[in-house]
């Protein structure tokens, strides 16, 4: 049997489809999605939330004249299929092919580029001034869901456009989730307009009392503005929309595409910011992602007939899992250590801390800079607080941590996961940065791991320091390392030399230590000695191993899964040079481009970082160098 996807090519072709053949397609769009993120991983239980959604909204408005801002980007591949990238749609996150998130340069139906939460309204708002100011006639829609609405830009942008009065549609995708379950003040307000009364009903039954009562009716009546804030506030609180500026619609059934189409249409024709407010179930049409939103929001390859993820079994623990027990560990014997944790308890291995200290763990909802400075308060006040983000997602975070940490010099300590290449999410998501951002701010610690068992060790040196440390670790499966044991052993600012011999010395951080070991091993095959350090601290630098191989060695290499620009290997530079050291330098880094999404071992030979490729470009300087000596 013909599927109706197959000849959907763009979005026009669902102006004149049938409700019968809308919900035909609905089910054909997830059953395509289901089985590419099975094949390929990637954000389902958003997109799922959302087919319905977004029929409605491409049946509606004019695309691309018309533009669709998607907040974050997760439930944006209903959007890819059908806007002529259903043929591509199985190169999912695969180098070279579709990325996860609405791209710009990808299509012209993308009209903003996403990956991050809370940003939609803003830039909604500046095509729709952008608009205006060109005199043109289209509508611009913001698509954001309530866990968004917990990150300070939203408000900000809600607050802006409601003063300007332009017109711009909101939508609200109310699932009550980001990734885990929403939590706070917020989340209580959504969950309090679910279940309110009808405000629409209400009013029209007010208007018609009033009008029975003799005399007195009329009157009143003539003041139904003042009354209509009152009963605003009182019968649905979606009065907080209104009082923002906004028209406020909903909430509405997020899956009944002939009432959405009919909102939207509504919407659409008004004067001014509306805000259209629906209720969708995250995951919804396949089982195991309706039970499990959370474990379905990203996602690898998985089982399309159980839901169970394809993994390899015996494989060593995880990075996040090794950090979530060593702070359970010495939280036991520390009642002042507490952590923070920005919407994602599970993704950052504190959900299992939470369930053994619930009142130690705080959840801020997607507000990394309230977190960190919430960090602050909570140091000057005499506590241990352990802040743990994704790297790409700290980056927010860069006042409060100069600001509010540094400045006063204050016990955060601050534990980045995620970072350096994390693969098929892209340049959205990739932790490059911040080795380079957190070494220019005075008075912080900055510790790579080279492994598991490392990474436990440098947490329990961090939280007995004084001051601000930051912690940087990869995604994923450690090396096997063994991680347990005494937790002691870190020296500050002090290298572990793990070979001596050879005129290169190779001054490796975190992931490059393995890869600059088995480099080294490769170049001792054609011989070439190399001394390998793992330097442990980008800062303080170990000087004194510095000074010593800046005498000794014939070059110094070093190695980061950072930026070069202002990173690990800028710190060596500026060290050398600050001493008079000539001694020549090669680094080895992520060059000055975002790196694209691929496989963690496709990316790091596209950046020229594999054992194998190290050893040939330490190799063509050392030759370099001999000529210029000989």
């Amino acid at each position: 049997m013909a599927k109706l996807l197959d000849r959907v090519d763009c979005p026009q072709m669902l102006k004149h489809m049938s409700a019968a053949n809308m919900e035909q397609l609905a089910g054909e769009l997830r059953e395509t999605i289901i089985h590419t993120v099975a094949s390929n991983g990637g954000h389902l239980a958003p997109s799922l939330g959302v087919v319905e959604l977004t029929l409605a909204l491409h049946s509606v408005f004019d695309c691309p004249k018309d533009k669709i801002v998607w907040d974050v980007g997760h439930q944006a591949y209903v959007h890819k299929i059908l806007t002529g990238r259903r043929d591509l749609f199985p190169t999912l996150r695969k180098k070279g092919g579709i990325t996860g998130f609405p791209k710009r340069s990808e299509s012209e139906y993308d009209a903003f580029g996403v990956g991050h939460a809370s940003t939609s309204i803003s830039a909604a708002l500046g095509m729709a001034l952008a608009r205006d100011l060109d005199r043109e006639s289209y509508h611009v829609v913001a698509v954001l869901g309530d866990g968004a609405f917990t990150g300070g830009e939203a408000f900000e942008a809600l607050n802006h456009a409601g003063a300007l009065k332009r017109n711009l549609i909101v939508v609200l995708n109310d699932n009550e989730r980001s990734i885990d379950k929403n939590v706070g003040a917020l989340a209580d307000y959504f969950s309090r307009i679910r279940f309110a009364p009808g405000y629409v009903r209400a009013k029209k039954d007010m208007e018609r009392l009033l009008q029975r009562i003799p005399h007195v009716g009329g009157r009143m009546l003539k003041t139904m503005s003042e009354w209509k804030n009152g009963v605003k506030s009182v019968l649905t609180p979606g009065g907080l929309f209104e009082e923002l500026g906004f028209h406020y619609i909903g909430p509405l059934d997020g899956h009944d595409i002939p009432l959405l189409q009919s909102v939207f249409l509504q919407a659409s024709r008004e004067s001014g910011p509306v805000l259209v407010h629906v209720h969708t179930k995250k995951g919804k049409g396949y089982l195991p992602a309706e039970k499990d939103p959370g474990k379905f929001h990203g996602i690898g390859k998985f089982d399309v007939a159980t839901g169970v993820p394809v993994k390899h079994p015996g494989g060593p623990p995880t990075y996040t899992s090794v950090f979530s027990n060593a702070l359970i560990e010495l939280a036991e014997k520390d009642e002042s250590i507490v952590a923070i944790t920005a919407a994602m308890p599970s993704g950052t291995g504190l959900g299992e801390f939470g369930r053994h200290y619930p009142d130690r763990l705080f959840d801020v909802g997607i507000a990394e800079e309230h977190a960190v400075t919430l960090a602050a308060g909570l140091a000057a006040g005499g506590k241990r607080p352990v802040v743990a983000l994704y790297s790409t997602f700290a980056q927010r975070s860069y006042d409060q941590l100069v600001h509010d940490v540094c400045l006063q010099n204050l016990h955060v300590t601050l534990c980045l996961d995620r970072a350096g290449l994390v693969g098929e999410d892209g340049p959205t998501h990739h932790g490059v940065f911040d080795l380079s951002y957190l070494r220019q701010m005075p008075n912080m610690t900055v510790l790579v791991p080279k492994d598991e068992a490392e990474l436990r060790q440098m947490l329990a040196f961090a939280i007995r320091q004084e001051g601000p440390v930051a912690l940087r670790y990869p995604r994923g499966a450690g090396l096997g390392a063994e991680a347990s044991g005494e937790l002691a052993g870190i020296v500050r600012g002090k290298a572990e030399i793990l070979r001596e011999e050879g005129d290169i010395g190779m001054l490796a951080v975190g992931t490059m230590v393995d890869a600059a070991s088995r480099a080294a091993d490769i170049l001792r095959r054609e011989s070439i000695g190399a001394a390998v350090a793992n330097m442990r601290f980008v800062k303080p630098l170990d000087e004194e191993l510095l000074c010593r191989w800046a005498k000794q060695k014939k070059l110094l290499v070093t190695l980061e899964e950072n930026v070069l620009a202002g990173g690990f290997g800028s710190a060596v530079l500026e060290f050398l040079a600050d001493h008079g050291f000539g001694v020549p330098v090669l680094r080895i880094g992520i060059g000055d481009f975002f790196v694209e999404q691929g496989t963690r071992q496709e990316l790091l030979e596209l950046c020229g970082m594999t054992a194998e490729q190290i050893a040939a470009r330490v190799k063509t300087r050392h030759l370099e160098l001999d000529e210029v000596i000989g």
